[in-house]
């Protein structure tokens, strides 16, 4: 009986006798016996076949393709040779190849079948079981890795092919949103506790700077505010991110130092205008300073020497952690509104802008101004 077969089966056995194959080569190619393949070659069926309404994305095999392969194959060509007259990559033919019997039982028809099945979607998850799930939450809260995780289920669960998932899930189940079967927080049983991954392959292109210290080191004295003398800072960008002004806020009297940048935003400039900065007010009301991972602030470590500053910074995507510097920065663009060109402003009127503020009420000080709580405490410590 034919009536199961399809139209690109049938069409296949035709073109395979064509060639010189004989019906006992041609049966394994398209999945059926040599007496199939007889009655289709003596006279094709006149019943309605049901139609294969696959058809590969761009750049996939498709069925004529793993046709050349199986007829080179069987003339013992070379998968380099074989991949040239398809025009493919020599890797792309080894490993259909190879995933599908190998060269002395790969078959066309079965192949082309099974790349069919891996290209469904959706496809139900690996660790939508239950009891894997399960399993690899408690291996993952006992500090074990993805790697470990997946090998010891093969050893403790040889016999059972559902409880087996490769430690790429297990990572791609962490890290990537909207998946759901294992809970996010679980990022942090891992080695790195990142909340991302980071292909190996591809370079770091984030400029990270180097020898940062993290906010997570801070001093306890500069989150409760109670000591003066810690200070947050940050960059305001102005139309073409072609310009720009510094800021820095003291944590406990919200007293801004407003940056002037004729140079560029530069971490140069930035470091002189900072060391500028600072010289106006007394030593002791410089203690720490924290920025976010911004590269302006690439000469950290020798400003820490020269100054006896310590810079912080922030974790990424964390802006709160910089809260005092960022509710005066949207205080500042009153003065220096988003899409204006922030060189157009000189030294007096970054100065001019820096004293309006400083003389400006603050709920968050009782309404006093930054400038007179900064005055309050220089009364009490002297």
């Amino acid at each position: 009986m034919v009536s199961h077969l399809t139209v690109e089966q049938r069409q296949l056995a035709l073109r395979l006798k064509a060639k010189g194959l004989s019906l006992r080569q041609i049966g394994p190619q398209v999945g059926c016996s040599h007496q199939a393949v007889a009655l289709i070659a003596r006279a094709a069926s006149r019943r309605p076949v049901r139609q294969d309404r696959w058809v590969p994305g761009p750049g996939r095999l498709r069925l004529c393709d793993r046709e050349e392969i199986s007829l080179g194959l069987h003339a013992g060509e070379g998968l380099t040779a074989i991949a040239a007259r398809l025009g493919k990559a020599t890797s792309t033919v080894s490993r259909e190849v190879g995933g599908n019997g190998g060269r002395g039982g790969y078959r066309a028809w079965r192949a082309h079948q099974r790349a069919r099945e891996r290209a469904r979607r959706p496809k139900v998850p690996k660790l939508a079981c239950p009891q894997l799930a399960a399993q690899v939450t408690e291996w993952l809260k006992e500090w074990w890795s993805p790697q470990e995780i997946s090998a010891r289920l093969r050893i403790e669960f040889a016999g059972d092919p559902m409880m087996r998932v490769s430690h790429e899930t297990i990572y791609q189940a962490l890290f990537v949103q909207g998946r759901g079967e294992l809970r996010r927080e679980l990022a942090r049983c891992l080695r790195t506790g990142r909340a991302k991954r980071r292909p190996r392959h591809r370079p770091d292109s984030t400029g990270r700077i180097k020898d940062m210290v993290m906010i997570s080191e801070r001093p306890a004295e500069a989150a409760d505010r109670a000591v003066p003398g810690h200070w947050e800072g940050d960059l305001i960008i102005g139309k073409d991110c072609k310009s720009a002004v510094g800021t820095l806020v003291e944590r406990t009297t919200r007293y801004v130092l407003v940056l002037h940048l004729p140079g560029g935003r530069g971490a140069g400039s930035v470091d002189a205008a900072m060391r500028q900065a600072i010289a106006t007010l007394p030593g002791e009301l410089f203690r720490t300073i924290t920025w976010d991972q911004g590269k302006e602030i690439a000469y950290h470590a020798q400003f820490t020497i020269d100054t006896g500053i310590q810079v912080y910074f922030c974790d990424p995507h964390k802006p709160w952690q910089r809260g005092s510097n960022e509710n005066t920065n949207g205080l500042l663009r009153q003065y220096l509104p988003k899409g204006t060109d922030l060189s157009a402003h000189s030294a007096d009127d970054i100065a001019r802008i820096a004293r309006s503020l400083n003389n400006r009420p603050r709920k968050t000080l009782g309404y006093m101004k930054p400038s007179e709580k900064l005055a309050e405490l220089f009364a009490h410590t002297t």
